[in-house]
């Protein structure tokens, strides 16, 4: 019966690609970066599973988006009933990244999908349409050949995984637990690399924060009138940068790079001219922790470190004292428990990749987040696999149509074993 499937994947390929495209056409941009949200996307979503597929039941669960068109953002269910109520999640997001700048799309138009040799470039593509096409069609090839697996098939696709999930997958959690079960198996298909060899079980902790520092702005031939905020800044993020580098310096084998990362990216300041002393800069870190700290030992080393140079620099200027320094957290997650190298989902992944790839497969970490984290959070030990060139968010991204039939494969194999 294996092997008739995966024959069935193949047959099924053509219409696998057409849906792809279909779905690739529709913007899903999230209202936090200037969108409409995923409607439109999930009512073709919708179209098709009703008009291509069997499935038991289909779920709407829509959150209140004031911002987004018609005013929700959409999450689906489809069910596919097997032997045993328990079930095999995999869980994919109907939403994409902005395009970005224009000029950078050499290839095709963002929502214009393209097929070259063996890719579809169109943005989306690899991040998360291929998997969700992957997903859909090795339930399909089951379908066809009318064969109900043992563990009943529960494919989710979500909205506003790229913006922090509040309308999706943490919406579902918050309102709709009783959908999910412990000994579920959950499969989140957006991470892996590109010859489907690394099998996520752990993500490190993410910690975004602002320093906003104001000083007293005035000529820079005058320095002694003012406070330089900018020459605070730097001598802050210098601080802040050796201090945690110093103070949380393990390092955990799960994850490359191995330790926790503490990195300025962006600042911004006031002074418009060359010959002004600004009084205001700012600067940003992203901070990926790995689990064996907790968020708010870091916050700690970094307050301290804020209020010992404010001690240093501190200087009265007309009544007021300066600088002023204002910590500004922009997120905040702290890491849960990884899943359990020796989870049945694991291992099943590990011996489906040996069989049809004839390659071993590993598990360890990543710096990234995906809605994994969310669902370890409320203990529930979810994996993320699947086969990835590694283009999400860039321009003239792509999805390699091997890939595509390939995990369609792996999932397929997966529901037809999985106990």
């Amino acid at each position: 019966m294996e092997s008739l499937v995966l024959e069935e994947v193949e047959k099924i390929k053509d219409d696998a690609i057409k849906s792809f495209i279909d779905l690739l056409k529709i913007p899903a941009i999230s209202p936090d970066f200037g969108g409409e949200g995923e409607i439109d996307k999930a009512n073709k979503l919708i179209e098709i599973l009703n008009n291509e597929f069997n499935f038991d039941k289909i779920e709407k669960f829509y959150s209140t988006d004031n911002r987004a068109k018609d005013k929700v953002r959409p999450n689906i269910i489809a069910t596919y009933k097997g032997e045993d109520s328990k079930a095999l999640w995999i869980i994919t997001h109907i939403d994409v990244v902005p395009p970005g700048n224009m000029l950078d799309w050499t290839i095709t138009k963002p929502f214009e999908p393209k097929i070259i040799g063996n890719k579809i470039y169109a943005r989306g593509s690899e991040d998360n349409g291929q998997s969700l096409i992957s997903s859909l069609y090795a339930v399909k090839a089951l379908m066809n050949k009318k064969v109900s697996p043992r563990l009943t098939i529960k494919l989710a696709f979500v909205s506003d995984e790229e913006a922090g999930s509040k309308y999706g997958m943490k919406y579902l959690l918050e309102n709709h637990n009783y959908l999910f079960n412990k000994d579920d198996y959950y499969l989140v298909p957006d991470a892996g690399n590109k010859d489907g060899t690394f099998i996520e079980i752990a993500e490190k902790s993410i910690l975004q924060f602002r320093l906003i520092i104001k000083g007293k702005q005035v000529h820079a031939s005058t320095p002694h009138l003012g406070l330089n905020a900018h020459r605070i800044s730097l001598e802050l993020a210098k601080q802040i940068d050796d201090r945690l580098h110093k103070k949380f310096n393990k390092t955990n084998n799960l994850f490359d790079p191995p330790e926790s990362t503490f990195e300025p990216t962006m600042v911004k300041g006031s002074s418009s001219s060359p010959n002004i002393i600004p009084g205001f800069h700012e600067v940003t870190f992203d901070c990926r922790v790995i689990p064996d700290y907790k968020l708010d030992s870091v916050l700690s080393e970094i307050n301290e470190t804020i209020e010992q140079l404010k001690e240093k620099s501190k200087k009265i200027i007309e009544d007021k004292v300066f600088p002023i320094i204002d910590l500004e957290i922009i997120d905040k997650n702290d890491s849960p428990k990884p899943t359990s190298t020796d989870n049945k989902l694991v291992l099943e992944i590990k011996k489906t990749i040996k069989e049809l790839r004839n390659k071993d497969a590993i598990v360890g970490g990543i710096g990234g987040i995906t809605f994994a984290s969310f669902l370890r959070a409320y203990n529930y030990e979810a994996v993320v696999w699947s086969t990835h060139d590694d283009v999400a968010h860039q321009p003239n991204e792509y999805s390699i149509i091997d890939n595509l039939i390939n995990d369609s494969k792996v999932f397929a194999y997966i529901m037809l074993r999985l106990r």
